[in-house]
């Protein structure tokens, strides 16, 4: 199989190392995986399941109350009040953030978690859309979007959340945000409820993130698309709104908020797709939409502190035959907090070119340079910024099969981009780093800054314009042969995996991979969950099972806690499959069967039965 697919990617320079060391350890009696869990089936239940030896408890589900006094989840009597003071829907990405701040502990801290999109047929009887909701149910919508602060703390061998704590927030489509960076003020940043471009309520459809050495959280705003109404066609921004897909409605809130309609307020849309900026610490301070990171579907905004001491920020744009992005800050960062408070303001968003030879060129998007004129509708670097996907078609970046999470490795600096699926790629449009057509089950890249290679993190040069490129694996079943899946000889029955999506570091710099089949489950038979690999030495691109979501469930959100004796791990949209619905739903996770509630997204915190590191 790896033969072949060398042959048809026409790269075999991006395999070459991957073979050699996957070879070196085939057929090997003793394991080569540093990981010492047991893997388990990835057969799809209607209950979570996690490796023996550990123990994976749900510690807040959707509805549940964030304060004291208020009543433990009632479907039946969630009102918008309410909701605004409980869990949001559909958790998606999570950041542990140790309390004192600056401290390293493991055992008590906020939980930062983004809600990025609801599922309303099962969230009330009758199965309603979210095109087809009343305004009633659509004030509860909006308010289950967003991102919720807790805090929690570990006691024995179970973690808590403190309702009513002093750091509880709930941040929603109506919360109101600054504007800052290049695309601040800009003509189509203006509206008639903010004629300066500078404030704007509220974000949406928050996927993935990522966090800031000085303590930040930073929220990406995906699918921003689906949220408005109306003929984005008709308006005079017809074309810049079609890159976009603004008009492909998914939740109309047209009826509660005329700001969503895009024929009466057709620059609103550009309010969205940016990455937000806010301090978990400080509940009164102000969220704040980064312009300068470029607007487009950010999975996430992951971070690493280049050894210049600058901030690099690695994206991805999720969307098929779309690109991978890196932002590297114009200043240092300060060991003082505050000096880093406009720091993301100014620096230089770069898109990546994948070359056939396995070479990665960083290309600037920078407002004269090249194609980047006024000649081409372009009048300042807020124009360049607010049009990111336009001005990195025009310098020739690499369409990818789906970028998802980007993450550096922080033991060896090497970056890993998942890269979801792309069923769309014809044979016409292969290259050797989307190496197959209608790729159903996706594949990782790593890609490798110079200084990189000898797997010291230190060592990397985060700011260098090129770098290099492995295929670190092509997710599939290694059994079919036609589905051109490659990972590491040894990998089982049960350890292989479709659809990359998030993914986290621990220690070891051991690479945990969460996947989403995006309801293809019932085909597929397999269950979506967390798998690990180590990413060096005999046991690279050796993926093992290590938990399974519940039927109709994506993974999302893994995060380790400092000690890397917690996981975290977000369950979102439990029961979601063909045919499921309030009534009669798929599972009723993380309930029992005989409960009445509906199936709910659900934190869910795993350890080990010992109290040691997870994955040991």
């Amino acid at each position: 199989v790896l033969a072949s697919m060398v042959a048809a990617a026409a790269g075999a320079s991006a395999f070459g190392a991957f073979s050699s060391r996957a070879a070196a350890a085939a057929g090997s009696a003793v394991s080569p995986s540093t990981l010492g869990f047991e893997e388990i089936s990835n057969a799809i239940t209607k209950a979570h399941r996690v490796s023996p030896g550990y123990s994976a408890r749900p510690l807040i589900a959707w509805g549940d109350p964030l304060f004291e006094g208020d009543a433990e989840y009632d479907g039946s009597l969630l009102d918008a009040e309410q909701q605004a003071r409980r869990f949001g829907y559909n958790n998606d990405y999570i950041a542990f953030m140790p309390l004192p701040r600056g401290s390293d502990s493991a055992d008590h801290g906020l939980l930062c978690v983004n809600h990025e999109y609801t599922s309303a047929w099962l969230m009330w009887p009758g199965g309603p859309r979210g095109t087809e909701l009343t305004p009633a149910q659509a004030r509860v919508d909006m308010a289950a979007h967003g991102h919720s602060v807790i805090e929690i703390r570990r006691h024995g061998d179970g973690w808590s959340v403190v309702r009513s704590s002093r750091y509880t927030r709930r941040i929603m489509p109506t919360t109101p945000m600054r504007v800052s960076g290049p695309a601040a003020g800009n003509d189509r940043m203006r509206t008639h409820a903010d004629p300066t471009g500078r404030s704007v309520l509220g974000t949406v459809n928050n996927c993935a993130g990522g966090t800031t050495p000085w303590g930040t959280v930073l929220m990406a705003e995906e699918n921003f698309h689906a949220y408005f109404a109306g003929d984005a066609s008709s308006t005079s921004h017809a074309r810049a709104h079609a890159r976009y897909g603004v008009g492909d409605t998914e939740f109309d809130w047209t009826g509660i908020d005329d700001r969503f309609d895009v024929e009466k307020h057709p620059n609103e849309a550009f309010r969205f797709g940016w990455i937000v900026e806010y301090d978990p610490y400080d509940p009164e301070s102000v969220p704040v939409k980064r312009t300068a990171l470029g607007r487009f579907k950010h999975e996430g905004s992951t971070t690493v502190v280049d050894k210049s001491g600058r901030l690099v920020v690695y994206m991805g744009d999720d969307q098929q035959f779309e690109y991978v992005y890196r932002f590297v800050s114009e200043d240092l960062v300060s060991d003082d907090p505050r000096a880093n408070r406009d720091l993301l303001d100014r620096g230089t968003l770069s898109v990546a070119r994948f070359d056939d030879e396995g070479g990665v060129r960083w290309m600037p998007l920078v407002f004269g340079r090249g194609p980047l004129t006024e000649e081409n509708g372009f009048g300042d670097q807020g124009d360049v910024l607010i049009e990111t996907r336009r001005a990195a078609d025009l310098l020739g970046a690499t369409p990818m099969d789906r970028p998802e999470d980007v993450e550096p490795n922080p033991v060896t600096g090497k970056v890993y981009a998942m890269l979801t699926n792309n069923t769309k790629r014809s044979l016409a449009d292969l290259d050797p780093a989307n190496p197959r057509a209608a790729n159903r089950a996706g594949h990782i890249i790593e890609i490798i800054p110079p200084g990189a290679e000898r797997g010291d993190g230190a060592d990397a040069d985060h700011l260098s314009t090129t770098a290099r490129w492995e295929m670190f694996l092509l997710a599939g079943d290694p059994a079919d042969e036609a589905s051109g899946a490659v990972y590491h000889p040894d990998v089982s029955r049960d350890g292989w995996l479709l659809n990359p999506d998030n993914c986290c570091f621990d220690q070891k710099g051991r690479l945990w991979i969460a996947t989403d089949q995006g309801g293809h489950q019932a085909r597929t038979g397999v269950a979506d969950g967390i798998r690990v690999t180590d990413t060096e030495g005999s046991g690279r691109a050796l993926t093992k099972m290590f938990f399974a979501c519940p039927v109709g469930a994506e993974m999302c959100g893994p995060c380790l806690t400092p000690d890397n004796r917690t996981m975290f791990v977000a369950v979102q949209h439990p029961g979601e499959s063909p045919g499921s619905t309030y009534d009669h739903p798929a599972t009723r996770w993380p309930a029992d069967v005989t409960s009445s509630h509906p199936p709910r997204p659900a934190i869910v915190a795993i350890t080990k039965d010992d109290g040691g590191i997870v994955g040991d």
